[in-house]
């Protein structure tokens, strides 16, 4: 026995929202849900898929969901129709594709384990004053 496909009609309209506008609802939207440690992370010039990722943790998997769902109603406010979400059964984390935006909503352990902040940061920060100096000083 094989079940169909779920099809998952999207749409955006035109012109899409720019950016801006579609983060400044992006963090309303988990803001109005009190979701914790929200994170934005630019990925243009990393990623071809997106423009801007932002992470933010729920206290249990209902929050997560309940966040999720928020994002997508305010996006919905903007004419735009998500273009996929996954992991709503689980609600461990739940990914919500925007286009430019994809926002992850994860438990606060599902978030530590795959750490994306470090993974799409590494290189982004310049080194600490204290290391350039000892690295200096190791090579006299």
């Amino acid at each position: 026995m094989s079940s169909q496909a779920q099809v998952i009609k999207t749409r955006l309209p035109s012109p899409p929202p720019a950016v801006p506008v579609l983060l400044a609802n992006v963090h309303a939207a988990v803001e109005e849900l009190k979701a914790k440690d929200v994170v934005e992370i630019d990925v243009r010039g990393k990623s071809s898929v997106a423009d801007f990722l932002v992470i933010a943790s729920g206290t249990s998997t209902r929050h997560v969901k309940s966040i999720a769902d928020e994002v997508v109603k305010f996006a919905k406010k903007l004419d735009v129709m998500p273009l996929g979400v996954e992991g709503e059964r689980e609600a461990e984390w739940v990914l919500v594709d925007l286009g430019d935006v994809i926002v992850h909503i994860m438990l606060p352990r599902v978030r530590e384990f795959y750490a994306l902040e470090r993974l799409w940061t590494v290189g982004d920060q310049p080194p600490e004053r204290d290391e350039v100096e000892t690295g200096a000083e190791d090579r006299l």
